[in-house]
């Protein structure tokens, strides 16, 4: 029996890339009003954390002996090593807060809460509360309740306790603080050049008297709580319930589903925690945490920036694509060559531009597009709707399992069947996380085909924040085998073949092992040998496995994983030709990219797909390769650029120590947005000069 391979616990690595995103909120290089963003995005991962991982943690801890055979560690122990290292995270948390609230006071900026407003602030306060909050708010008296409301973990909540004059009697109330109605942050009118933010929930404070007004208040207090829950779904398998109603029965189910975490403010008394907590039902399997004043920092994302542009980061606008930029025909100029978009560099408008484009070309029959997970006010899906309108057949296939999206994906599929889509909603054991477009044009009596091939969702919003690569191509070898995965959907019994994309779950492992082993040969054979991918996650054990037999055979492997890492670089006698960066910074890195250098023929692929077992196993993932060479070395460039950074990367350790990357002594730094933004940019001059 071969020894277990070296691995970083997954859920330890996901808490280090999170520490990553906590770094740039500590960070003083970054604009203050930005550090307040990843405030919020570290708390929101934090939330998705517990949701999903921790959730599924506690239930492999009811198997505990089995799980530990099964996985190789003691999930008791995982959760307490998780504990322990979210005890120091957020003690840094608070801790880059209150610096962050300094740095606002030096700029003006002032947070107050419901004790520090003036008389002219709190009458504005009381005027804003009467015209758009009262509405809002819908308080639960607990004392009289039969029953315990379930409480949504998406949602903070005021548990409220109040006495009435002249009497012993105590009342206890719960009331949600509506911030999917209103902003989180209320702005008050400046003064003497200084500006004030009161938090919504204090907003509600300042005026519990008046929500309570039929009771004689003596006294009244009010504490912050928040629950999170486990977000798995468990999809009934009942045959007279179609996929879409058993979707809608399982997410019913999400809102009642097993609590986990009870946030609550650590100034709330012990016998009102106690109350609540024998109230609520909770068992010794919840986890009890004492937070500050305010949960949900996630709403940081949105703070108001108060016209304080210095504050930000400064806006770029789009680079002009030379290809597309006034290109009367998109899909002219895609029967030309092939055409890289690279987003947010680039503006998701072109692809936009291409679907309304195919929506209102004659000669265009039909559109095909996979969705993962679209934008509020899809216009990608407005899109598709008026090609409906013009006549035109369009096939979506929309994932409804997309995590924490089921519900948007439900309404738009039902939107887009009536108004005459053929939706497919799912295949029974595949997620469909392709990022996917076939375009199918009838030209001299012949169908060709224009295929939209992308690393990231279909999403115009995320589009601005998530770096992602589109291949846009008219190459039939490309398109028509795009074409044929349309066909699987229809026909899932009926496995097409694929001769140059790699497909999840049919190929794309074994073509990776098969690139690898390339690699491995060539370095034997004395030969220069490379491997390069950027990922989101590197997880999957036989593909680090696979990694390590390259690296013991000479082949020099660097990778850069955003998120997670459980391969570990630099191991004497494992991973001696491994290097590992991970870089965070104002874009979310996003791009997927295989890049392996064929003994000086190099052959580079984008696509959908992390190397996770969920994504080359059980989920249906589009990887392509990239024939035109000047698209090869433009990306080859990106990937150097990358390598190079030496302002936002992080350098994979055994420790997880998130140390930067250090740069040499002559070298200038480099910080990698910035620098493939200007690389994108003189790609413009130069065609500027050839015309």
């Amino acid at each position: 029996m071969s020894l277990p391979i070296p691995i970083i616990n997954r859920e330890l690595s996901w808490l280090s890339f999170n520490e990553r995103v906590l770094q740039e909120a500590e960070s003083t290089d970054v604009p203050v009003l930005e550090r307040l963003k990843f405030l919020g995005i570290y708390s929101n991962n934090l939330d998705e954390f517990f949701r999903v991982r921790v959730a599924t943690i506690k239930r492999m801890i009811d198997f505990n002996k089995e799980a530990k055979q099964e996985f190789g560690y003691s999930p008791t122990k995982v959760l307490e090593a998780i504990q322990l290292k979210l005890k120091t995270l957020q003690k840094r948390y608070t801790k880059a807060y209150e610096a962050i609230l300094k740095e606002l006071a030096k700029e003006h900026i002032f947070i107050l809460d419901e004790t520090k407003l003036d008389k002219e602030q709190g009458n504005f306060v009381k005027k804003y509360f009467q015209e758009k909050v009262r509405l809002e708010i819908f308080p639960i008296m607990l004392d009289k309740a039969k029953v315990f409301p379930t409480l949504q973990d998406a949602s903070i909540y005021l548990a409220i306790r109040f006495s009435k004059n002249k009497s012993k009697e105590i009342h206890y109330a719960l009331i949600e603080v509506p911030t999917t109605a209103l902003s989180r942050f209320v702005v008050l009118p400046p003064k003497n050049n200084q500006q004030y933010i009161l938090f919504l929930d204090d907003v509600i404070r300042y005026n519990l008297k008046s929500i309570f007004q039929i009771y004689d208040i003596d006294k009244i207090e009010a504490y912050t709580i928040k629950f999170t829950r486990d977000a798995e779904l468990d999809v009934d398998n009942d045959v007279s319930l179609t996929f879409m109603e058993s979707m809608e029965k399982s997410l019913k189910k999400r809102k009642h589903a097993e609590a986990l975490r009870f946030v609550y403010d650590a100034q709330m008394p012990k016998d009102f925690q106690n109350y609540l907590i024998k109230k609520m039902g909770l068992d010794n399997k919840v986890q009890l945490y004492s937070g500050a004043r305010y949960h949900n920092f996630k709403d940081f994302i949105k703070f108001p920036s108060l016209g304080k542009t210095h504050l930000l980061n400064p806006v770029q606008p789009h680079i002009a694509h030379p290809d597309v930029e006034k290109t009367r025909s998109i899909l002219n100029k895609m029967k030309t060559k092939d055409i890289l978009l690279y987003f947010p560099y680039h503006s998701f408008d072109y692809f936009l531009d291409l679907l309304r484009e195919a929506a209102i070309d004659s000669n265009v029959s039909h559109i095909r597009v996979t969705l993962y997970r679209v934008a509020s006010n899809s216009h990608v899906i407005k899109s598709l709707i008026t090609a409906l309108h013009n006549g035109k057949d369009v096939t979506v296939f929309i994932e409804i399992r997309a995590r924490f999206d089921e519900e948007a994906n439900l309404e738009w599929a039902t939107k887009l069947r009536d108004a005459g889509a053929r939706v497919i909603p799912g295949i029974s054991g595949l997620k469909v996380h392709s990022k996917l477009c076939v375009i199918t044009r009838r030209e001299k009596g012949n169908k060709v085909y224009y295929a939209c091939i992308g690393t990231g969702n279909l999403h115009e919003k995320t589009a601005r924040i998530y770096t992602d690569a589109m291949l846009l191509t008219c190459n039939q070898t490309i398109s028509k085998e795009a074409r044929q995965l349309f066909t699987f959907f229809d026909k899932n019994y009926s496995v097409p073949k694929f001769n140059h994309l790699m497909v999840a779950p049919f190929n794309l492992r074994s073509k990776l092992y098969t690139l690898i082993n390339r690699e491995i040969k060539n370095a034997k054979a004395g030969k220069k040998a490379e491997i390069f991918f950027k990922l989101n996650n590197l997880v999957d054990e036989a593909m680090i496995e696979k990694l390590y037999s390259a690296s013991k055979a000479g082949v020099q492997i660097k990778l850069i994983v955003r998120g997670i890492n459980c391969l570990v670089p630099q191991l004497s006698g494992v991973s001696d030709n491994i290097e590992a960066i991970s870089i965070v910074d104002k874009f979310l890195e996003h791009t997927r990219v295989f890049v392996f250098h064929n003994d000086g023929k190099p052959e580079v692929f984008i696509g959908s797909a992390d190397l996770m077992g969920r994504n080359l196993d059980y989920r249906i993932e589009v990887v392509t390769p990239i024939l035109d060479e000047k698209l090869k070395k433009q990306i080859l460039k990106i990937m150097q650029l990358q390598w190079n950074d030496t302002a936002k990367a992080r350098v994979y350790t055994t420790e997880q120590n998130n140390a930067f990357k250090l740069k040499t002594e002559n070298q200038k730094v480099i910080r990698s947005q910035d620098a493939i933004y200007e690389f994108l940019e003189s790609l413009n001059v130069v065609t500027k000069k050839k015309r």
